[in-house]
């Protein structure tokens, strides 16, 4: 799962980022508004988590800029005023919680969980596609009731396909997706083909049926027809 969190307390900024990194999140950080609002422009994310009180603009904007381009990433405001009405704005623009300094790196872990859950699977604590069986909560697949034991990036990729189900999936999607901005610096995609074959290839091994269709000069789709 890809995280941006726009924090321009550093000290804060690289803790949570650390936490958040063992966490097996993909953990990006920028300190400002107008880094962050580059950021929200060009890249997807899974959950955003931003600070009010930016140096050089407020995090509220950068919810109303989401929300104007009709994003479906998830809104965490994390903030050191304790103030109903700034809760009351962020919530009602289009935030989905608020949680306010100083606050435990697990809290904001299950929150972020919890967004994430109802924004891509409705707030389900299982996701279930036929034969597959998957518990974010603790990163555990399953295939037919078999354990199916997958690296972070096939898990990642999995989970990404079954929140896109039945969309085609661009390689550059994918690799934005699980790579955030190292995609930058590969020379090709060929990494994606190889992570799609050792997932189908674990799959089909626990008896489960090939989702995973190419689409040939496009990328791939996940899809159960």
């Amino acid at each position: 799962m890809k995280i941006l969190l726009v924090e321009d307390e550093k000290e804060l900024s690289d803790s949570m980022a650390e936490y958040l990194q063992k966490e097996n999140y993909l953990c990006e950080v920028v300190n400002n508004f107008e880094y962050a609002l580059e950021k929200i422009n060009l890249y997807h994310y899974d959950c955003i988590i931003v600070d009010i009180g930016l140096p050089d603009g407020s995090g509220l904007n950068l919810i109303r800029s989401l929300k104007k381009n009709r994003s479906e990433t998830g809104i965490m405001i994390i903030s050191a005023r304790n103030s109903l009405d700034d809760k009351i704005t962020g919530l009602e623009i289009g935030a989905d919680d608020y949680l306010t300094k100083p606050f435990h790196l697990p809290e904001l872990n299950a929150r972020i969980k919890s967004i994430i859950r109802r924004r891509s699977f409705g707030g389900v604590n299982e996701i279930v596609f036929n034969e597959l069986r998957i518990l974010p909560e603790n990163m555990e697949v399953m295939v037919n009731d078999e354990s199916l034991t997958l690296t972070k990036k096939e898990y990642d990729l999995l989970v990404f396909f079954l929140s896109n189900q039945d969309r085609v999936l661009t390689r550059e999607a994918i690799a934005e997706h699980l790579w955030g901005d190292d995609m930058d610096m590969a020379d090709s995609f060929d990494f994606i083909y190889t992570h799609i074959k050792n997932l189908r290839k674990k799959i089909l091994e626990k008896g489960g049926e090939d989702y995973i269709k190419t689409i040939y000069g496009m990328g791939y789709k996940f899809t159960g027809q």
